[in-house]
């Protein structure tokens, strides 16, 4: 983001923050494909949002860090008519030269012009870029028509947080990201389905137990493990969570569905951490 501007603590929607590189621009697209269905946003809609968020975010991966890799980071607050999103970088910034790198650039931001019902851009040489866009709930269906959302994805997670606002807000978008995140590996529709089943289900007991209403997500891949850090919560709420995973007259939980899931009490509060194993490609 242009230097000396701050992420804003106090927001209710996403807060996203992944090194620049391309093949992370999908999990991007996943995560707010997740919020804009849960605040009512129609199918073109999602369509313009998702189109505009790849033009942003590959901005930054292509013209931020030439010479070296930085930060993506995007935030996206929700309201009654719409969503508000902002993508920034601390990188070079935009430069008016004209060349065939900066054409494309241009041709990027008109497109973004074009689908949002307001744009901005600020920033300058050396002092990174930060592009503001306004999406309403109805779309023209002028965008993607979403099938990308069917690419592989392949993220590098290090490094990587996802800030969800208001813990409402943790289902359905911690099932967009674990899907999509495991479904890239070739596993069976089960070990899918056991990832979403597990991670919807904390999701689902953890509202209430986060003490400013606010969660962070760290994710962290391997070739042969996924794994979620979720926190920080009121302390005791990883326990409670865990036991409320128990699966009433069975017996059972599901917890057996993971391949971990622990309880880490640090200072700031509890982080329920849970962690799928055997996802190395075939």
């Amino acid at each position: 983001m242009p230097n000396g501007s701050t992420t804003n603590e106090k927001s209710t929607g996403l807060q996203i923050k992944l090194p620049a590189k391309a093949e992370n621009v999908a999990v991007i697209r996943h995560a707010l494909a997740g919020l804009a269905e849960e605040i009512g946003m129609d199918e073109a809609a999602i369509a313009d949002l998702k189109t505009v968020v790849t033009e942003a975010s590959m901005n930054v991966v292509v013209h931020a860090y030439p010479d070296g890799l930085g930060p993506l980071l995007v935030e996206a607050d929700p309201d009654t008519e719409g969503l508000t999103v902002k993508v920034s970088d601390s990188g070079a910034g935009i430069s008016p030269q004209a060349n065939s790198e900066r054409a494309s650039l241009k041709l990027g931001l008109s497109l973004i012009a074009a689908l949002s019902s307001s744009f901005s851009i600020s920033g300058g040489l050396d002092r990174g870029t930060e592009v503001m866009m306004r999406l309403p709930l109805h779309g023209g269906g002028a965008g993607s028509n979403g099938s990308d959302d069917d690419a592989e994805i392949s993220v590098e997670t290090s490094g990587a947080e996802v800030t969800v606002g208001r813990a409402e807000l943790l289902e359905p978008v911690l099932a967009r990201l674990v899907g999509a995140l495991a479904a890239r590996r070739e596993l069976s529709v089960e070990r899918v389905s056991d990832a979403v089943l597990v991670t919807d289900a904390i999701a689902g007991a953890a509202p209430g137990r986060f003490a400013d209403g606010r969660v962070r997500v760290g994710l962290g891949e391997s070739e042969d493990r996924l794994e979620l850090r979720l926190g920080p919560m009121e302390k005791g709420a990883g326990a409670e969570i865990r036991r409320e995973l128990e699966v009433p007259g069975v017996g059972g939980s599901l917890e057996k569905l993971a391949d971990g899931l622990a309880v880490d009490e640090s200072s700031d509060g509890d982080y329920l951490i849970v962690r799928f194993a055997g996802l190395a490609a075939a």
